[in-house]
């Protein structure tokens, strides 16, 4: 098949499982790379519901487009060395395997770069290697834990819960795909290619103080930790008169607007928004305030009063019918596609737009070692 895209006649190996890896794997094959995956059929990311064929998960509808799979059994000497030669071709190889996994197996950095040494060789685990909780095991609640995620939500809402969506896999995923375009920009212009170290929790921790280190950003701290908005009592969608939506005035013209839109001249002429800037003290009377206003107007009225005013607004996307919503169809953002096992599903689009080198999905997700004939054959 024909590959296109920016990173057409890259090719990389997919040694992952789970999420974090199979979708850096999916975005650099969305993407124009030649991705293969080396599985197992008992990897973790094919084990739950499907529909028609065991191992079809809709997980792993979802992380595993654009990939050719390839199966072999890593512990047998000969499918291992099989392994080899196609890494030997590759320019990027993403794993999480663990680190002892990988040296029994004779496939961690410095046995692959010995033999590929323009590879570069991006390794995602839980925690930095040099760190004492190396070795331990991490699902995407512990770094949401560790990275202060669930402090955040603890302080906001008043109880420790975790985000309900795997960021820390998905930042990390996002995190190996820009980290290996840069490995191979180097590699273009060195020759030489390296390893990256990809652990989440750091990746998270990273990604989580961007805002939230906030007054400790100085030293000594000048306030507390935590983006004040954020962190407010109340700052949530709120219940229009006829659905949900994100209404956001940030500032004192926008709440005036929003508040005579309204009907509520009183709090439009409240001294708290006419000001020159809002302070943050006030910020959970004012969600309060946005609450009690916007039952007053529909979505789409307030849809039509926030365009006119410039106030951040937008409806609340329902997952049931995400498909439905003009936005995601227009943006083919959710498109029905035909599987050849799995039949009619839904595929979600390419975010990126390029102007020159568009990507593609140009194959679903295969089942378990489909493609290992062809593969291999290549090696021939």
């Amino acid at each position: 098949m024909t590959t296109t895209g920016p990173l057409d006649g890259v090719r990389v190996i997919d040694l992952s499982t789970v999420v974090m890896g199979p979708y850096a794997a999916q975005i650099l094959g969305d993407l124009g790379a030649d991705v293969i995956k080396i599985e197992s059929p008992a990897d973790t990311v094919r084990v739950g519901e499907y529909r028609t064929t065991p191992g079809m998960t809709a997980l792993n509808l979802n992380v595993n487009r654009n990939k050719r799979s390839v199966a072999l059994n890593l512990k047998d000497d000969a499918e291992r060395e099989q392994a080899l030669k196609l890494i030997d071709t590759a320019d990027v190889l993403i794993t999480n395997m663990r680190p002892g996994a990988l040296a029994r197996l004779g496939l961690n950095y410095a046995d692959v770069a010995e033999r590929n040494p323009r590879l570069v060789y991006a390794h995602a685990q839980g925690f930095r290697s040099d760190s004492d909780r190396a070795g331990h095991a991490a699902y995407d609640e512990t770094v949401q834990a560790s990275s202060g995620l669930v402090d955040v939500a603890n302080r906001a809402l008043g109880e420790p819960v975790y985000l309900p969506t795997i960021i820390g896999d998905k930042v990390s995923s996002l995190t190996i795909a820009y980290s290996v375009l840069a490995a191979l920009v180097h590699r273009d212009k060195a020759g030489e290619g390296q390893q990256i170290e990809i652990p989440m929790t750091d990746t998270l921790i990273a990604f989580n103080l961007v805002e939230h280190l906030a007054g400790h950003t100085y030293e000594p701290a000048e306030g507390p930790t935590g983006f004040a908005l954020s962190m407010t009592k109340g700052h949530a969608a709120v219940r229009t008169k006829d659905g949900l939506a994100c209404v956001i005035p940030y500032n004192p013209q926008n709440f005036r607007d929003f508040f005579a839109a309204a009907g509520r001249p009183d709090l439009a002429a409240d001294p708290r928004v006419n000001g020159d800037a809002i302070n943050r003290a006030d910020n959970e009377w004012l969600s309060e305030q946005i609450a009690v206003c916007a039952p007053a107007l529909t979505t789409e009225e307030w849809a039509e009063v926030c365009a006119k005013h410039s106030i951040p607004m937008a409806p609340v996307l329902e997952l049931d019918k995400a498909h439905e919503d003009a936005y995601v169809r227009d943006g083919h953002l959710l498109d029905t596609v035909e599987h050849p096992s799995e039949g009619t599903i839904r595929t979600v689009g390419i975010p990126v737009k390029f102007s020159a080198t568009p990507g593609s999905i140009r194959r679903l997700a295969p089942l378990a070692g489909q493609d290992t004939a062809e593969v291999l054959a290549e090696l021939v």
